[in-house]
């Protein structure tokens, strides 16, 4: 029997995915609520940092219903630090939307996925593939990386055609069952031996096939394009003990960071004196002010340089509407708090 070239390469692709595949939770049970909570965890962020965060979710969250009725401040206490937590208010979001229109069910077809929010067409892929077996590839930076090895493309991958073109590519190569085993092959391929930076091509089982490495040149692929350079910005951070809590806000609904709880800063980086100011301009009694070390936090778009000052608050007789003190204990079970005042949050309780 003649074996055509796609099928020779499912073949190679799912015997070395049989003998290498990663264990993971959401596989073992792959229903679709747990790969769409999955998926959408791993969006920008490794599977090392997944893991406990998705089984203390579903602990927590267990089901579609549960997740609709969940208070937001819960769910975004669960997906603390995690970091980019509109994904987290959109899953919320979603389930309400399938609580109310599919009896809290997630629906097998991709185009009716699509239109829930927070996911789009690389995780309504994903879902549907593994979850309800739909063969349809699930492209996502991974298997776009293959693809432009394997074909040695020039162009921008982040271009929608590119997606579609990719999508062309790998059809021919999922088998009509089980196709979602094939998608999870080509992520594990990616993350596993395809990588951004030394790609091991040696251990490849697609390795005879790639454009790329016929020229000698994978890290050439994808073409990289310039990248734009992030935004700073400088401020200066308080940490406001009084009467054994720290002083909090909350942050708009909208924008970076929405709706968290953040430690009070200004704009800029403010001298001893200067802060000494803001501080009063809020009726606080400063009994002791400390400089806190510098920090710097890394957003996809923004960087905040920040210097912070440890403030020992006496008197506070009209606090801002605005603040709110939380204790040790509420910081850790009540309020999330972006990883971004890490630094100056961990000198807080000595």
């Amino acid at each position: 029997m003649v074996v055509d070239g796609k099928q020779r390469q499912r073949n190679t692709l799912l015997n070395w995915y049989e003998a290498n595949r990663r264990v993971l939770p959401w596989r073992e049970d792959p229903s679709a609520y747990h790969v769409w909570i999955s998926e959408i965890m791993l969006q920008q962020t490794r599977v090392e940092a997944v893991l406990g965060y998705y089984e203390r979710f579903l602990q927590a969250l267990p089901d579609i219903p549960t997740l609709a009725a969940a208070p937001e401040d819960q769910c975004l206490k669960l997906w603390q630090g995690l970091g980019y937590y509109s994904r987290v208010r959109n899953l919320r979001k979603a389930a309400e939307i399938v609580v109310s229109e599919y009896g809290g069910v997630l629906p097998p077809e991709p185009e009716k996925l699509r239109k829930l929010p927070g996911i789009g067409r690389y995780t309504a892929a994903a879902i549907a593939s593994i979850s309800f077996g739909k063969r349809i590839p699930a492209v996502d930076g991974n298997l776009l990386r293959i693809w432009a090895r394997q074909t040695a493309y020039a162009g921008n991958i982040s271009a929608n055609s590119a997606v579609r073109e990719a999508e062309q590519f790998y059809l021919p190569i999922l088998p009509e069952e089980n196709p979602g085993d094939a998608n999870q092959a080509l992520m594990d391929l990616g993350a596993m031996v395809c990588l951004p930076q030394r790609p091991r091509c040696t251990q490849c089982p697609w390795e005879a096939d790639c454009a790329a490495c016929a020229k000698g040149v994978p890290e050439d692929y994808p073409v990289k394009n310039s990248a734009a350079r992030r935004k700073i910005q400088k401020r200066t951070v308080f940490l406001i003990l009084f009467n054994g809590a720290v002083a909090l806000q909350k942050r708009p609904d909208k924008g970076l960071l929405a709706g968290l709880y953040e430690l009070p800063s200004a704009e800029g980086h403010l001298t001893r004196q200067q802060a000494l100011s803001w501080l009063r301009r809020r009726n606080v009694e400063a009994l002791r002010i400390e400089r806190m070390p510098e920090s710097k936090h890394v957003f996809s778009h923004l960087e905040w340089h920040m210097i912070g000052y440890r403030v020992l608050a006496g008197a506070w007789p009209d606090p801002p509407d605005r603040y709110i003190f939380a204790t040790l204990r509420q910081r850790e079970e009540e309020y999330a708090l972006p990883s971004a005042f890490a630094v100056y949050l961990n000198q807080a309780d000595y």
